[in-house]
């Protein structure tokens, strides 16, 4: 990484190019979006066989349909004969199969050919019926996760194991995420913002609470150790402490709902935040979850997704989520806002060699290592 070196108790970020070029960019998608897991969908949205959504991995676009037998598969979103794409709609539900607009090439739900006009007389080599599976739909790696389904575009992709054990690293205790039976939970608001921003400076935002004190007054508010300026990922296992007078993470420190059920007396009353390579934030607090996904659309546009996440007997009863769903939407558009600040500035002359993080920020400097490690840019 070529920077220009700052002062001691400064360090040096990325030159502004990693946010702007066309060429930085196209290098992420072949070998960060498309070769590591990708957070794709919330899987109890694709609960009944045929229900099917469309995602944009790096330059791909991906197809996860619930099949028949229950199972939640993913593929290419691509008919093997022409290279036309199959579904266009971003979700729906199909009454059988998947029928390509275009000649008509018909795939089960499982990704097998199972028609196409004169297939009769399709055969290989040695005249032999040509084989319905090696002609089917170009499967993508799939798990789950947490109640989302992770895709991994890659050949050979990294054992999600892995990315667990990095994820979790900074609550200091493997099995911390496991009690807020995320995965168990239901979806009570989503919000969907498009940024003009590199989804760089969304992560690196994220990753940091100097700006707390200049732009989030409500989230300060009830995390006033915020105002300190020090990220709570960087407080390994101890996340962040609610004020003395807040009862609950709302927008108005008024209490919120019962705690989930399985977290313990040490995580009540505290917020952890947790990154998961490349476009994951999970922000856990005692009474639901706020889990946010990125789809970076160019190097100046990033859509998110972001998730609240509630025990069913919230969603069930139709208790009034607005107050927490409010204070993490203050903060998202406070800080995307801010990113979209940031990003023109990135094209100036100014930021040619880049800019400094202070002390409270060296630990970004690790994520733009990473960054640069995955690349081949210099």
């Amino acid at each position: 990484m070529t920077t220009v070196q700052p002062p001691p108790g400064l360090r040096a970020t990325l030159r502004g190019e990693y946010y702007t070029s066309e060429r930085v960019f196209a290098a992420e998608q072949e070998r960060i979006f498309e070769d590591m897991w990708f957070c794709a969908v919330r899987s109890a949205e694709l609960a009944t066989p045929g229900m099917f959504r469309k995602v944009q991995v790096g330059r791909e676009s991906v197809l996860l349909v619930r099949g028949r037998d229950g199972l939640l598969r993913a593929f290419l979103n691509i008919c093997r004969h022409r290279g036309a794409q199959l579904c266009t709609d971003d979700a729906g539900e199909l009454r059988r199969n998947l029928r390509c607009p275009y000649h008509s090439w018909t795939y089960a739900l499982d990704g097998k050919l199972v028609a196409a006009p004169n297939i009769g007389t399709l055969t290989d080599g040695d005249g032999a019926p040509i084989d319905r599976y090696r002609f089917g739909l170009v499967p993508v790696a799939l798990t789950e996760w947490l109640g989302y389904a992770w895709v991994c575009l890659s050949d050979t992709p990294p054992p999600f194991d892995d990315v667990v054990a990095e994820a979790t690293r900074t609550l200091g205790d493997a099995d911390a995420i496991d009690r807020y039976g995320i995965g168990g939970l239901d979806v009570g608001r989503r919000i969907v913002y498009d940024v003009a921003a590199n989804w760089k400076l969304i992560v690196e935002n994220f990753m940091e609470c100097y700006h707390c004190s200049s732009i989030h007054p409500e989230l300060v508010g009830v995390l006033p150790e915020f105002a300190r300026g020090v990220a709570a990922q960087a407080n390994i296992g101890r996340g962040a402490e609610f004020g003395s007078a807040v009862d609950g993470f709302t927008v108005d420190g008024a209490a919120g709902f019962e705690r989930l059920p399985g977290i313990t007396d040490g995580q009540d009353r505290r917020y952890y935040a947790i990154t998961v390579k490349p476009t994951v934030f999970i922000n856990l607090v005692p009474d639901h979850i706020i889990f946010h996904r990125m789809i970076p659309m160019s190097p100046t546009r990033t859509v998110v997704e972001c998730d609240w996440l509630y025990t069913a007997d919230v969603i069930a009863t139709g208790r009034d989520v607005t107050r927490s769903v409010e204070l993490f939407h203050r903060v998202n558009e406070q800080d995307f806002e801010a990113c979209e600040r940031t990003q023109p500035a990135m094209a100036s002359r100014a930021y040619r060699k880049g800019g400094v993080l202070v002390p409270a920020e060296h630990h970004i400097a690790e994520f733009h290592e990473w960054v640069v490690s995955r690349l081949d840019c210099d």
